[in-house]
């Protein structure tokens, strides 16, 4: 399928490994020309190195943390006039709500709620111009059904999308839609680590967690940051210009209800 995305402009967030890379990968397929961004240099390079030689695409490179004004700025400068926006960041550690202090709490909500918001106000006019815009939030399955130790980063990421619901609808009759991704278990380093973490814990191996969680899942298995990727890239397509103010679920079915 054409996504009608080639020579389109996109800043994806986070983007130089796991769900926000998949990202990248899948709008550099649809022939998006990229700002990736991320603190590891190294990663980055190798990054931009592989989506262009694999895709053909200008991809520049932004390592800084999103989270700062002078992050924000630099991705602004490499991009100012995006097509689209992905946002993501790395959630707040896991760490019992007892546990947090104000500066914790301050910080999570900078990380997930604040820094959307801050580069969505920046690149919605030249969208609103432009009579085209697409921006996906990557968020969680945690914002719909609580997982124990991310009170913080799901509450953060609550706060987004209830800001979000209203705002979307006044970005509508602009061409511009915003909506959500939701990963559940997706295989990445991340969701590695909880193995890791959780074998040290319990004395079990890291395949017998692995196994033990996969099955918990009603599709047997984890999602895969490709797949992830082709789903945002559809959002971004000029075939979703008619949904907006979607929380959209990957989680195999992990998540138990009907609406």
């Amino acid at each position: 399928m054409d996504l009608g995305l080639r020579g389109k402009s996109a800043i994806v967030c986070a983007s130089s490994r796991g769900l926000g890379r998949g990202c990248a990968e899948a709008l550099a397929e649809a022939g998006c020309d990229l700002v990736i961004n991320g603190r590891d240099k190294d990663a980055l390079e190798a990054t931009r190195t592989y989506l262009t030689d694999t895709f053909q695409v200008k991809v520049s490179v932004v390592a800084a943390d999103v989270s700062t004004p002078e992050g924000q700025a630099a991705l602004l400068t490499a991009c100012p006039e995006p097509d689209i926006l992905v946002n993501n960041n790395g959630g707040p550690p896991r760490k019992d709500y007892t546990e947090l202090n104000r500066s914790a709490l301050l910080e999570g909500a900078i990380q997930n709620f604040v820094t959307p918001i801050e580069l969505i106000q920046a690149v919605t006019p030249g969208m609103k111009n432009r009579g085209f815009g697409r921006i996906v939030n990557i968020t969680s399955l945690s914002v719909k059904m609580p997982i124990e130790g991310l009170d913080l980063s799901s509450g953060a990421r609550a706060g987004l999308t209830a800001f979000l619901a209203g705002v979307c609808r006044q970005l509508a009759p602009h061409g511009v839609t915003v909506n959500n991704l939701l990963p559940g278990k997706m295989d990445t380093d991340r969701l590695k680590g909880g193995f890791e973490r959780s074998a040290q814990q319990s004395g079990q191996t890291v395949d017998a967690i692995r196994a033990s969680q996969a099955a918990e899942i009603p599709a047997r298995r984890f999602g895969t940051a490709e797949e992830f990727g082709q789903t945002c890239a559809f959002l971004c397509s000029r075939h979703a210009g008619y949904i907006t103010g979607q929380n959209i679920l990957m989680d195999g079915g992990l998540y138990p209800a009907a609406f």
